[in-house]
């Protein structure tokens, strides 16, 4: 019986530890800015097509503006990575992405127009875009200390929990007000939360970049085969990771689950992305790079289970769905900043986050068209391109091998 409180005490000790460890408050605390900003922004998202509707755009004009909206933010993440490993300003872009990213959520409650609506959605994905690969350095920076899967695993793990929040908080003010306008309002709070602690993380982490431990020695003048070779691996699965509105549309179609247990079901994905993300973030960690094979074959298996099968195999689709979106979101990030130079880790994220948002964007407007003639199609699509990258992973895996025996 003592043995365990020795036990328990030598846990508890460790950890507390771990917890007073810079590097992990600096993750914790940038974990707790992404979850009131996926409260803030994941909220406003659930409402925004119906919201345009009321105003009067037409279901074109409500796609076009969701899919514009996120191909700029990630073409504009190619451009900001760039920026801040010139100019330094890490910090300082990371900021101006927040402000704008989300003040342009409440002020949806001002617009007068679906135009000036859909200029304001448009606005808070260019935002995000802007702060990203910034932001993503500035972590890359603490997680070398605490192993790079297990610092962005607990950086997602926060994310998704605003993430499940915002969309609730939305629900329960549309229950008791039922007025989209004041949804936006009340969003104003998490939003001001999030830009509170970024500012306070800003004055006791000025320079993150003293966190790094384990500098990289690779060439700064360019990046290698290995990154290159994993940029379009990751581009072919983000091609075939169908986002969750073709998944819902489809539910609704064909009445596999009601229209009211649709929102629960992605609430339940973020919750599952956000475990899986501190599972496979620590597998990567122990096992290294080889984990991306498995994470490419369980991304490759939602899609026969969420478009072919019933409520049971559609259900255990959509965790299987939630999982790949936690372990690529811990996983991805956490190899870009094994792979790249210190000097160029802004553009390393910059070009990688462009390469799979656009590829993304391809992937999900050419399923959507498979869609309209056969289900079967698309999934065969989804299947088979996602399937494609696990060589081209294994290939990297030998490389890397390669490189450490030299």
């Amino acid at each position: 019986m003592q043995g365990c409180f020795i036990v328990s005490d030598s846990v508890f000790k460790r950890y507390r530890n771990f917890l007073k460890n810079d590097a992990v408050k600096f993750i914790v605390l940038m974990g707790i800015v992404s979850l009131f900003a996926d409260m803030t922004y994941e909220g406003a998202r659930s409402i925004t097509g119906p919201y345009l509707a009321i105003l009067g755009a037409s279901a074109v004009a409500v796609g076009f503006v969701a899919g514009f909206g996120e191909l700029l933010g990630y073409l504009l993440r190619f451009f900001s990575g760039r920026l801040s490993d010139r100019t330094h300003s890490y910090w300082a872009i990371t900021i101006v992405g927040y402000f704008i990213n989300l003040l342009a959520v409440p002020l949806l409650a001002l617009a007068g127009s679906w135009e000036t609506a859909a200029a304001l959605i448009i606005i808070e994905r260019v935002g995000k875009g802007i702060r990203v690969p910034s932001r993503d350095v500035m972590l890359s920076h603490a997680c070398s200390q605490v192993g790079h899967g297990t610092g962005f695993g607990i950086h997602e793990a926060l994310d998704q929990i605003g993430a499940i929040l915002g969309p609730l908080i939305v629900a329960v003010v549309l229950f008791f007000n039922g007025n989209y306008q004041i949804g936006f309002v009340f969003l104003l709070l998490p939003a001001t939360l999030a830009i509170l602690v970024l500012l306070i993380s800003r004055s006791l982490y000025p320079h993150p970049h003293n966190l790094e431990v384990n500098i990289i020695k690779l060439d700064a003048k360019g990046f290698k085969k290995a990154y290159w070779l994993y940029v379009v691996a990751a581009g072919l699965i983000a091609a075939g990771f169908a986002d969750f509105a073709l998944i819902a549309y489809h539910f609704q179609k064909v009445t596999l689950f009601s229209a009211a247990f649709i929102p629960i079901l992605y609430a339940i994905a973020m919750g599952v992305d956000g475990v899986s993300a501190l599972i496979f973030g620590r597998l990567f960690d122990k096992k290294g790079f080889s984990i991306i094979i498995l994470v490419a074959l369980i991304s490759a298996l939602f899609a026969p289970f969420v478009f072919l099968g019933g409520f049971y195999m559609a259900f255990l689709g959509i965790i299987l769905w939630g999982i790949s979106m936690g372990a690529q979101e811990s996983i991805m990030r956490s190899s870009i900043a094994i792979m790249s130079p210190i000097q160029r880790r802004g553009s390393a994220y910059g070009v990688f986050n462009t390469i799979y948002g656009v590829s993304w964007f391809a992937g999900s407007l050419l399923m959507g068209i498979l869609y309209s003639f056969s289900i079967n199609y698309l999934v065969i699509f989804s299947v088979l391109i996602q399937v494609i990258s696990i060589p081209i992973f294994i290939s990297i895996l030998k490389i890397r091998k390669t490189q450490e025996k030299n």
